[in-house]
């Protein structure tokens, strides 16, 4: 149950992430409704998997990690940014420390 909370808070951070893009200079009410939607449910979602005993370490590694990774993919496959095989070597490094974090931990 711990994991799936994390999932939803990731979901939810990359949710109020990606709508930053929509927002317009805090001109179009709906994407801003989002980031504030998004990025609060993810804090409330965080602290809940800090209360189910889950290290903050750890936590955050996975959340920040999957979140970096997944807005990444979002850009290039769906917003047309730019991605260049650098970037994606980074991001691998991202997720194989999150990784080595959760194998290494003692919970």
């Amino acid at each position: 149950m711990i994991y799936v909370v994390l999932a939803a808070a990731i979901l939810c951070e990359v949710v109020g992430t990606v709508s930053l893009k929509f927002i317009d200079g805090l001109s179009r009410p709906l994407p801003l409704i989002l980031v504030i939607l998004g990025y609060g449910s993810a804090f409330v979602a965080l602290a809940s998997v800090l209360k189910m005993g889950l290290p903050v370490s750890v936590t955050y590694a996975i959340w920040s990690g999957a979140g970096v990774a997944l807005v990444a993919v979002i850009g290039a496959v769906f917003l047309r940014e730019s991605i260049t095989l650098v970037q994606v070597g980074g991001i691998a490094l991202i997720v194989g420390g999150v990784v080595a974090l959760e194998l290494g931990g003692t919970h």
